[in-house]
């Protein structure tokens, strides 16, 4: 857009006081979040604010390193963590981390995905086929058992 100028609000936002913050100030303590896809990426920076706000973090991801590296992070930043190593799709592996870890399950970031660097016509049937099935079919699973599970918190 050549009307406006974003390097330059950049710039002048980057000049700018915080946000003034609520008060009491916003805090998850004692609560659990599961993030799918969080071993890298944004599941990754996910894990990380939360972990900072005090909630205990269930970092999935299908790359056991990648995962094992945020939980890692999480507690060195003086959070709880644990890993759920699995595809999204395995949502009652998910949630059963969860519950025998922390005891519940609050909140839900259904955050995994695959990548697939083609324009949607340009993706063959297989490839479209694994994207649905991690994005869609993951969401799914883990939110299905996670909001069956809401019932028996409160």
């Amino acid at each position: 857009m050549a009307d406006v100028d974003s390097k330059g609000k950049l710039e002048v936002a980057a000049t700018l006081p915080p946000n003034k913050q609520f008060s009491p100030a916003v805090r998850f303590d004692g609560k659990t979040v599961i993030i799918t896809g969080a071993g890298a990426g944004l599941g990754r920076a996910y894990a990380l604010m939360y972990g900072r706000l005090g909630a205990n973090i269930v970092v999935n991801d299908v790359s056991e390193k990648g995962a094992n590296a945020v939980v890692v992070e999480v507690q060195k930043a003086g959070g709880k963590a644990t890993a759920a190593i699995c595809s999204a799709e395995e949502g009652e592996t998910i949630v059963k981390a969860a519950l025998d870890k922390f005891g519940g399950v609050h909140i839900l970031i259904a955050n995994a995905g695959v990548l697939r660097d083609k324009s949607f016509t340009a993706m063959s049937e297989q490839e479209w086929d694994i994207v649905m099935t991690v994005h869609l079919r993951g969401a799914y699973k883990v939110g299905l058992l996670f909001f069956a599970k809401q019932k028996f918190l409160s």
